[in-house]
């Protein structure tokens, strides 16, 4: 198994800057790559529009010593996808990102590459495509993709933002509600629930929960959903 996959729950904890708390973490995955350089897919930001979102995303990656220009710079994305080095997928609308994955013909491509062996990072909505579909989503269905399938790059779901946080002000599904609906539909797959400050990192064919929050809950068929902590073997999950 060649994949290098950092998939990152959540790019900003509250009171902290953006990207703040896995700058680290990114660093240490490029270097370990010898990254220099990355290929940035703002596809999932909305209402802030591509240059804003690269605008706001450079910088940070610049301060780690690492260049970064996003696909929509290209006049050809999918030539811009087979040289890179690494590709980057911030996270946003998980939605919108598919649609113009499939729009630009590079979800293939990203797939490809990755499997390969290309360093991949994602956030939020970047870490959901990395699954084999979006359907264990948090967000809202704003535009409908050519598709639900997505990379594969893992062969189980990811429920980035993962909480079970119960308000009993809120009479609405909780996260447990929604996942257990994917579920029973599902029961053959594997969902991953990954808390804030958390990110999934697969290298060397190993599978591992790195971060500050020390769990992770898995989900699968009619059993109870599971805890998994830093030290746990998550490898079943690539099976």
């Amino acid at each position: 198994m060649n994949r290098n996959l950092l998939l990152i729950s959540n790019s900003t904890n509250p009171g902290e800057e953006y990207l703040g708390w896995p700058q680290q973490i990114i660093l240490s995955f490029c270097q370990c790559h010898d990254v220099k350089n990355v290929l940035f897919i703002p596809y999932a930001g909305v209402t802030m529009g591509y240059d804003n979102y690269e605008a706001r995303v450079k910088p940070i990656f610049e301060k780690l010593g690492l260049g970064l220009v996003s696909i929509h710079r290209f006049n050809d994305p999918i030539k811009a996808v087979n040289e890179a080095e690494c590709v980057v997928i911030g996270g946003g609308n998980t939605f919108h990102l598919v649609s113009e994955l499939y729009k630009n013909r590079v979800m293939g491509a990203i797939s490809e590459r990755a499997i390969n062996g290309m360093p991949y990072i994602g956030w939020s909505a970047g870490s959901n495509v990395a699954g084999p579909t979006l359907k264990t989503t948090n967000d809202m269905p704003i535009i409908e993709p050519e598709s639900f399938y997505c990379m594969n790059l893992v062969p189980f779901q990811i429920n980035p933002h993962y909480t079970d946080f119960f308000d009993p002000k809120h009479g609405g599904e909780t996260r447990d509600d929604r996942l257990k609906e994917y579920q029973t539909l599902n029961p053959n797959m594997w969902i991953a629930g990954i808390r804030e400050a958390t990110a999934l990192l697969l290298e060397k064919g190993n599978l591992s929960l790195i971060g500050r929050n020390n769990k992770m809950k898995v989900f699968k068929g009619n059993t109870d959903p599971i805890e998994y902590s830093l030290n746990d073997d998550i490898n079943f999950l690539m099976k």
